[in-house]
This record gives C-alpha cells, sequence and structure tokens, in this order.
C-alpha cells in the first residue's frame, strides 16, 4: 500500500511558522513529507530541514521523496528523541522554527495490516514503530482489568470503560483476541444497539486509548515541548497539531506558563515568582481547519493548531 498521507491545516501551518529560506527548521512527525514538502520549497541552499518519524516505512517515503534535496535530512527516530539529537547536532539556540503534527497518518489508518483502525480488518497491532515489541494484542489480552479500565477512562474519556473490559475479558478468557473487527464487536457488544447505530463509532475512544498506550503518545509530551521551546532561537516558532483533547490540553498548559510572566498566587500583592515570559502566543484560541479543508478532507475535523514565537 502507497504511504499517502494529507496533511491537515497545510495553509495555517505554512504561514504560522514564518518561514525564512536560510532558516533552520525541524519536522519532528514527517509521515509522507506532505508539510515537510512545502517546508522545503520555501527554504534556499542555505536552509535546512531536520524530519523525524518514529515509522520506517514513512522514513523510507521521505528519504525517497527528498533523495536529491541536499538540505533536507530524514532521520528515523520517536519525535520525543529530537531534542537530544538536535543538542548533539549542536543546534540549541539556532532554530527557526519546529512542526510537530501529533495526528495518526492516513496511511497507518488505511492501511489494515496496522491495525490502527476499528474500519479496518486486521492483527491488533497499532505501533507506530514496527520494532517496538508491545502492541495493541499484548495490551488487549495481558492487562489487568483494572489497568485496562483506567486507560479507557484516562485516555478515552470513555464513561463505558467497566462494561467494555468486562466483555473484553470474559472474550478473551475464552480465546485471544486477535482482530481489531472482533475487538468493535466485543465493544459494541457493550452499548444498545440503538446506541451503535445511532452514533456509529462507539469503539472510537476505546480504540484512541489504546493507541495511545501501545505508543506512549502522552508520556513526556509536556517535557518534550519544554525542551524545543529551549531549542528555539528568538523569533523561532513553534507549531503543533494535535488532535484529541487530552494533546491539546497539554499543549495549551505549557503554552501558557512559558507566554504568562508572572505566576505568583493571584491575590499575592507584589510578584515575588520573578517568572518571565519566554514565548508569545500568536493565536489564542487554536486554529481549525476551514470549511473548504473539512469538505476535502473530514479528518481535518478535530485538528486544532498552536503556534508561539520565541522572545
Amino acid at each position: 500500500m502507497e504511504f499517502k498521507h494529507i496533511p491537515v491545516l497545510l495553509g495555517e501551518v505554512i504561514e504560522g511558522l514564518n518561514i525564512k529560506e536560510n532558516g533552520i527548521y525541524v519536522d519532528c512527525t514527517m509521515g509522507g513529507g506532505g508539510h515537510s514538502s512545502v517546508i522545503a520549497s520555501c527554504l534556499s541552499n542555505k536552509g535546512r530541514l531536520i524530519g523525524f518519524d518514529r515509522d520506517i516505512e514513512a522514513v523510507k517515503v521521505c528519504r525517497t521523496r527528498f533523495d536529491k534535496l541536499t538540505n533536507v535530512q530524514v532521520l528515523h527516530a520517536n519525535f520525543k528523541q529530537a531534542p537530544e539529537i538536535l543538542q548533539e547536532m549542536n543546534l540549541s539556540g539556532k532554530i527557526d522554527g519546529v512542526l510537530v503534527d501529533l495526528g495518526v497518518s492516513s496511511y497507518q489508518l488505511d492501511n489494515g495490516e496496522r491495525g490502527f483502525s476499528f474500519l479496518r480488518e486486521g492483527r491488533l497491532d497499532m505501533r507506530m514503530d514496527k520494532t517496538q515489541e508491545m502492541d495493541a494484542y499484548y495490551v488487549v489480552n495481558n492487562y489487568s482489568k483494572e489497568k485496562l479500565i483506567d486507560i479507557l477512562y484516562r485516555y478515552g474519556e470513555e464513561n463505558n470503560a467497566k462494561r467494555i473490559v468486562q466483555n473484553i475479558c470474559e472474550s478473551r478468557a475464552k480465546k485471544p483476541i486477535e482482530t481489531t473487527t472482533q475487538l468493535k464487536e466485543i465493544i459494541e457488544s457493550a452499548f444498545p444497539k440503538k446506541v451503535i447505530f445511532g452514533k456509529g463509532g462507539v469503539s472510537k475512544k476505546t480504540f484512541q486509548a489504546i493507541r495511545i498506550e501501545v505508543n506512549g503518545e502522552l508520556e513526556n509530551l509536556d517535557k518534550f515541548l519544554r525542551e524545543m521551546i529551549g531549542l528555539l532561537k528568538k523569533g523561532g516558532r513553534l507549531a503543533v497539531i494535535s488532535f484529541h483533547s487530552l494533546e491539546d490540553r497539554i499543549v495549551k498548559t505549557v503554552f501558557k506558563n512559558y507566554a504568562t510572566a508572572c505566576i505568583c498566587p493571584p491575590k499575592t500583592p507584589v510578584c515575588i515568582c520573578n517568572h518571565k515570559a519566554e514565548v508569545k502566543l500568536i493565536n489564542n484560541k487554536p486554529i481549525t481547519a476551514s470549511k473548504n479543508e473539512l469538505e476535502l478532507n473530514s479528518r481535518s475535523s478535530s485538528a486544532k493548531l498552536r503556534i508561539i514565537e520565541k522572545i
């Protein structure tokens, strides 16, 4: 299957990064290279683009796509490893712009073999990095009842978590749950039929929760954002696209903290924290997809873009 991914909020990202032709830019989650290709097209030969992706298939596609561009470097690594790698490259305080797209690529969702989607038949997998051992099969079949309930509540915000997990435990006691379709049917059995037909995707929250757990998506996300802010030069920008409330909440909190001058309690008469704002918010509210984009790409409906600038 060809690696395809429609980049969301493309125009808004490019405008928000305020690209300088001789600047140094980082795409922490290259995917199929949609955003990266436009960033690269804005750069001169003196400019530089460094891209990361944890999916080796995405890395192969991007290395082929950018093979003739000497100022583009594609690395196979989890985006949370980017700060350490960039520091080793002596780029601390030299970076003009960073993009982080926290979404799952269309390729990963549409390829049943990757086991991400309840709409596609495939083995339970959900690994963004296929070299890691833990996958969705292991989580579903080996995690304790209590741990599964916690994951569904925390990462999926699923109010029906207890009933869903009860059904999972009863099923796996008879035989292992191996495919996305099997899991979907088990999840749906925890809901009245009128709810399933009314909402359609009652499996969405559970699949999201398991995927987040498998890939450690929220683990140290706040730490990563703080480290990336530290690598920006003055005037450099960090743009983050999130796709669910848990991610967006973390991004919003970190950005707000770094953009706030004083963090003393509200009733403190004189500032004693000596906290200084390090960034300014380019957009106070998240940028969302236009009506036009929504018609072309329904998956952009949950995308939220937040941008800050180092001061």
